[in-house]
């Protein structure tokens, strides 16, 4: 028989410490070897806190990371919230202009580092008036000698003596979080997520999947993402149960990390699914600890998934910026194409581009408008533009297609961003392009995405090359790979004389769509990848 649930704290710090007086010796925290106790992680954000108290760090400041899953990402999460502060965690795959953005955006005074990511960060130091101090994971030598900003050891910090730090009150309405979106419509967009925000996503996973302190979460995805940081981490929290991450996602190790943590639940995303379903079938495959996997997309072969694995798929739909409030009820049998119902804390609507709600069956942009205050964001970091536009006739508007059917139940059909979803991961076409027309023999370019065999898309781009110039399919993707992030290089490359666009000169990207990958499209990923033609 499992304790009652405790009850949640108005804030994510005084939840930790509270967890951490209620449970101060039983498992939170399980990577790799690393068992981290409720009370032990307690103690090591503390001391980070402390440190950061010696850097001045003031409430409501905005801390930017970019580091790996690693232990020292959690004492680093949980010190800065420890000090009233804003942590704003970074695709470590950023790099060149897509990274000065972001930290620019963030307006960060202090940026905390894995060593491993230093040049990146290098490259881009003379665009960053704001930031002045970074603190660094491993060796700090090559910091010294390549940065402009103070370096500061990771472990000094650390030095610092235990005890629950004193910081001013937190309201459920102040800031806890900034994760940044792909950039669907343009650059990247800084989230701001509140504290209500954050524990209502760990309130509503703990009621939709009935976990229970006897549950071990595992998550595979990076603590940049949602899925690791508030649907995974703070679930566990909130609960008084595990929560187990990985490096990263691996085949080969998936089901073994699944059995070494004794996980229960975990989520998937993009192409890890289809990823484990085409591992060659073992004897052991339904001899493992799930009871539960979560995510999207939803494949067709799902129900033989669950009888090979011996466990329950379930489909949701949310999105940073809107929320997760979308879930399959797991007592009802699943309905081909359908992510679920809506959860009482949300008001769903199909609407036309005027704004104009649809009926039943009709496909439109998905819209959301709260029926509890603070479970969506509360705006895009320095961005009112943006923020106005997205949240526009008081809805926000996902930029999603779909339609209810009669029952209730929401379909999503498509994206109606200009982006790609690339094995879980959500391209901005327009920093693709933008990045790769850095090259010098490049006068512009288009990304799309096609269709993967892993599901999803693949990234395409079409290049328009300057008068005269020569470039090839090789070395624009070498150059592509030093201004982005790998996820986003494309795998595709078809070179063309111009662009197909409207009189008003915009791309028409549905006409490049239709023809796709063709006989003269460079594939990167193919062994001798046809060579496309330079434009003339």
């Amino acid at each position: 028989m499992t304790d009652p649930l405790p009850p949640a704290c108005g804030d994510l710090a005084t939840l930790l410490e509270d967890r951490a007086a209620r449970f101060p010796d039983d498992a939170f925290f399980l990577m790799n070897d690393l068992v981290d106790s409720f009370s032990a992680l307690n103690d090591k954000a503390n001391r980070f806190a402390r440190g950061l108290g010696t850097l001045d760090v003031r409430p409501g400041e905005i801390v930017a990371m970019m580091m790996p899953n690693a232990p020292e990402f959690m004492y680093a999460w949980f010190g800065v919230l420890k000090c009233a502060a804003v942590t704003a965690p970074i695709n470590t795959a950023f790099r060149g202009t897509g990274l000065a953005h972001l930290i620019t955006l963030a307006e960060a005074r202090i940026l905390i580092i894995d060593a491993a990511y230093i040049p990146h960060l290098a490259q881009v130091a003379d665009r960053l008036d704001c930031l002045e101090t970074v603190i660094i994971r491993g060796d700090i030598t090559e910091a010294r000698e390549q940065l402009p900003f103070r370096a500061v050891e990771f472990e000094a910090l650390m030095a610092e003596p235990a005890g629950n730090p004193t910081r001013p009150p937190i309201g459920p309405f102040d800031r806890a979080m900034v994760l940044f979106t792909s950039g669907t419509t343009g650059r990247s967009k800084g989230c701001v997520l509140s504290q209500r925000y954050l524990l209502h996503h760990a309130e509503t996973v703990r009621e939709q999947f009935r976990i229970t302190r006897a549950d071990t979460l595992y998550c595979p995805f990076p603590l940049f993402h949602a899925d690791a940081a508030y649907l995974t981490v703070l679930p566990a929290l909130l609960v008084g149960c595990r929560a187990a991450l990985s490096e990263r996602f691996s085949a080969s190790r998936f089901w073994d990390e699944i059995r070494h943590y004794g996980a229960t639940v975990f989520d998937f995303m993009g192409a890890t699914l289809s990823i484990l379903w085409k591992q060659p079938p073992k004897t052991d495959d339904a001899d493992n600890p799930v009871r539960l996997a979560w995510g999207v997309p939803m494949p067709q072969w799902a129900d033989a998934f669950e009888k090979r694995f011996d466990l329950q798929l379930v489909e949701v739909y949310g999105l940073t910026d809107g929320g997760v409030g979308v879930f399959h009820p797991l007592d009802e049998p699943r309905r081909p194409g359908a992510c679920g119902r809506p959860t009482s804390a949300y008001d769903y609507r199909i609407f036309d581009e005027l704004d104009r709600e649809l009926p039943a069956g009709t496909i439109g942009e998905i819209v959301i408008r709260p029926n509890e205050p603070g479970v969506i964001m509360t705006e895009y970091l320095n961005m009112p533009r943006e923020t106005l536009d997205a949240m526009r006739n008081l809805w926000f508007h996902t930029g999603d297609r779909g339609f209810f059917d009669d029952d209730g139940y929401l379909h999503f059909i498509e994206r109606k961003k200009d982006a790609i979803r690339r094995r879980g991961e959500n391209i901005s076409a327009f920093e693709v392009e933008e990045a790769a027309n850095t090259h010098p023999a490049v006068l512009e370019t288009a990304a799309i995405g096609v269709p993967s065999e892993l599901s999803e898309e693949e990234v395409m781009v079409w290049v328009v090359l300057r008068e005269g110039e020569t470039l090839s399919p090789e070395a624009f993707i070498a150059h592509c790979q030093t201004q982005m992030a790998a996820y986003m290089v494309p795998r595709y490359v078809q070179f063309v004389g111009e662009l197909p666009k409207t009189p008003t000169e915009k791309v028409e990207k549905y006409r490049l769509s239709e023809c796709g990958v063709g006989p003269e499209t460079w594939d990167r990923e193919a062994s001798g990848g046809t060579i496309g033609r330079n434009a003339k």
